[in-house]
């Protein structure tokens, strides 16, 4: 068993928007409560009806997305600075606008590619990889929900396979379900943070050493709250 602690605790509540970070979440069966819970669906002809996301438009990246308070809508803000709710009518053309695609809002619990799971990463995976590649690597360029410092040797989670769990306070995280265990990335880290500039050799160098693997995807078992500096115990299989 490996033991640390909740370093990060990161929500996105605009699919492929940029997040936020929070002090606390809850865990459910949609995964981290209001991650994912909202997205741009796309209504090019080729495109109409499927989601929007990095990697057909970068310039997504250029977006925040955070809640107010206990609010279930987002409120998103503009490369420009401004700061639009998710519920105003000039929204959708806004967006249409900046992004040059036109689009339509929608909302629905846990969005992700994956369903209803939650993201973890190891602090040791991350600073090892900072290491092999003689640069710094942003943490959001993976978007994480979890983020955690972890005695656990580096890239270990690259083996972690099902029945795997991992404890923090009463939540239960297991990887259990259909596409859970390790993460399978896609090009979307390549871009940094904001989407301005890519960085090829990171996806070349995931790929050739780390089989393009880099966190672990799992579900919440048994709900609750977490807390950024909870303990965490996590048993891997």
């Amino acid at each position: 068993m490996f033991e640390g602690s909740v370093q990060e605790l990161t929500r996105w509540p605009v699919k492929s928007l940029r997040g936020e970070e929070v002090a606390a979440a809850r865990f459910d069966e949609r995964g981290m409560v209001g991650d994912r819970a909202h997205a741009l669906v796309d209504l090019r002809e080729k495109r109409a009806g499927r989601v929007l996301t990095v990697r057909q438009n970068q310039e997504l990246l250029a977006w925040h997305a955070h809640y107010d308070g206990a609010a279930e809508s987002p409120t998103l803000r503009a490369p420009d600075g401004k700061e639009w709710s998710w519920t105003d009518p000039g929204l959708t053309a806004t967006l249409t606008e900046s992004l040059g695609i036109p689009l339509e809002l929608r909302s629905a619990p846990s969005q992700s590619d994956r369903g209803p799971t939650v993201l973890v990463t190891i602090d040791a995976s991350l600073k090892a990889l900072e290491e092999e590649l003689a640069a710094p690597v942003e943490l959001a360029r993976f978007r994480p929900n979890i983020h955690l410092s972890l005695d656990a040797p580096a890239f270990a989670e690259q083996d972690w396979g099902f029945g795997t769990t991992l404890t923090i306070g009463d939540v239960i995280l297991e990887v259990v379900g259909d596409r859970a265990g390790p993460c399978i990335r896609c090009a979307v880290p390549s871009w940094d943070p904001a989407g301005k500039e890519r960085w090829p050799k990171l996806q070349r160098w995931l790929i050739e050493q780390h089989d393009n693997k880099f966190g672990v995807i799992m579900r919440a078992t048994r709900p609750g709250e977490v807390r950024v500096g909870d303990h965490a115990w996590l048993q891997p299989v």
